[in-house]
């Protein structure tokens, strides 16, 4: 057997349209067909949940399986659906549960003669003397990039991201054909419009792929927790369009807690996780927009280590004040005046008719975590959240259907959504309502 490692060919970024397309349309192909397998269980006496739920994990089954061997666009959206599982019925999720796990962190690497070339084009020829040791073996491996441990030439040990060749070609493929597979993505997360999420990673792909923007971002994070007691961000040494070098930190990745972690670790992991949240967009007037637990990490000392800073939100102004008020509407009970700044925020479409009962209902479910001093982040809550959005018998499906997301709440979107996946995968309880009484504007206003 050829080691992959040895072989351009097969290491490579997948790039050829016709290979890439394929695979991707084999899943509306393989999920129709247990569509239609699932039908003839109803006619056995099978219950629509019990159906349901055996499709959502076979199709998210497949969905990851074919989305892992791809790197670029299909990876990265694999790697944000992935924060959902929790919301998948234990029984059902454990099968695949350990490949999500995998695909949060873990890709095919790229020959060590492919990583020379990509170095020596973006840090120059000598881009060895700048480095005193340098391993080709990578240490993690991402959407459109992997990361190789080293030492800086002044000592400091460094990560070094380098950029898959290929990568921006990929990503504009995948996410075009993706965008086409929306509603093959659409029955695995019953309730969230996957349409907008794909939006928002095809607008940001320039970004993410030009290196310089993501050290930047990294280099805002630093500075504004430079010296914090429960934040380290890792400085940036060097940056280059495809190849960025940072300070090294080590740490128990969030997979590894969420997959044999203490009551205590849960807890503080997602203590830290909702601080960093909710505190980055008055600190840094930025948003880390890429919340899946290879993300994250406890430190040694206790603090929790952030990395990859590609997709992040800038907010000049901070969180909007907004969404804070939405929040404490809602968990107010306050109905007529709920559904009139979601009106005006542009979250109902014009010429919609909602009743504010019915909003309030959709919502208040949301807000239970603000309503006790500490709650307990579960999967059974999760789940519970997930049916009640996908039950297309009930009223908070079709009022779910009537709202409508605004561009500019896309991120922010995304990572609470995927915050509150990370929590309940963590099985954490935390206070977090005073966390968000802390720093979220017009929700204590």
């Amino acid at each position: 057997m050829t080691d992959s490692r040895d072989s351009s060919e097969d290491a490579a970024m997948p790039r050829r349209a016709a290979a890439r397309t394929a695979k991707l349309a084999s899943l509306p192909l393989g999920i129709a067909g247990r569509a239609v397998g699932g039908w003839g269980r109803r006619l056995t006496g099978q219950s629509a949940e019990e159906v349901n739920a055996t499709l959502s994990a076979k199709a998210a089954e497949q969905l990851f399986e074919v989305l892992g061997t791809l790197k670029g666009g299909a990876m990265k959206f694999g790697q944000a659906l992935s924060v959902f599982e929790a919301a998948v019925p234990d029984e059902m999720a454990a099968p695949y549960r350990e490949a999500l796990t995998k695909l949060q962190s873990a890709a095919p690497p790229m020959p060590a003669r492919q990583t020379h070339r990509v170095l020596a084009e973006q840090l120059g020829r000598s881009w060895r003397e700048r480095f005193t040791e340098f391993s080709d073996e990578p240490a993690a491996s991402a959407s459109i990039g992997q990361v190789h441990r080293a030492v800086w030439h002044d000592g400091r040990e460094v990560a070094v991201k380098v950029q898959y060749p290929g990568a921006d070609e990929a990503l504009r493929s995948d996410l075009r054909q993706l965008q086409r597979l929306s509603r093959v993505f659409q029955a695995f997360v019953p309730g969230t419009d996957v349409k907008p999420l794909l939006a928002e990673l095809a607008d940001r792909m320039d970004e993410e792929l030009d290196y310089r923007s993501e050290a930047e971002n990294q280099r805002g994070f630093a500075k504004a927790f430079d010296g914090d007691d429960q934040v380290l961000v890792p400085k940036v040494v060097a940056s280059a369009p495809k190849v960025v070098v940072t300070e090294w930190i080590s740490g128990t990745p969030l997979a590894r807690i969420i997959a044999d972690g203490t009551t205590e670790q849960r807890n503080e992991a997602g203590r830290l996780l909702a601080e960093f949240h909710y505190s980055s967009p008055v600190r840094a007037h930025l948003l880390h927009s890429d919340p899946h637990p290879g993300n994250f990490m406890l430190l040694p000392d206790g603090r929790l280590g952030v990395i990859d800073f590609g997709a992040v939100a800038r907010l000049p102004h901070g969180a909007p004040p907004m969404l804070g008020a939405i929040m404490r509407l809602a968990l107010d009970g306050e109905s007529v005046k709920l559904l009139e700044a979601m009106r005006q925020e542009g979250f109902v479409r014009p010429g919609t008719t909602l009743d504010p009962a019915d909003v309030q209902a959709y919502l208040a479910p949301f807000v239970v975590p603000l309503t006790t001093e500490r709650f307990h982040f579960t999967r059974r809550w999760a789940q519970q959240q997930a049916g009640r959005l996908g039950d297309t018998r009930s009223q908070d499906f079709r009022t779910g259907r009537s709202l409508n997301l605004p561009p500019n709440w896309l991120l922010i979107h995304r990572v609470t959504a995927g915050a509150v996946g990370i929590l309940c995968q963590l099985d954490a309880e935390l206070a977090l309502r005073s966390i968000v009484e802390h720093w979220q504007p017009g929700f204590a206003d």
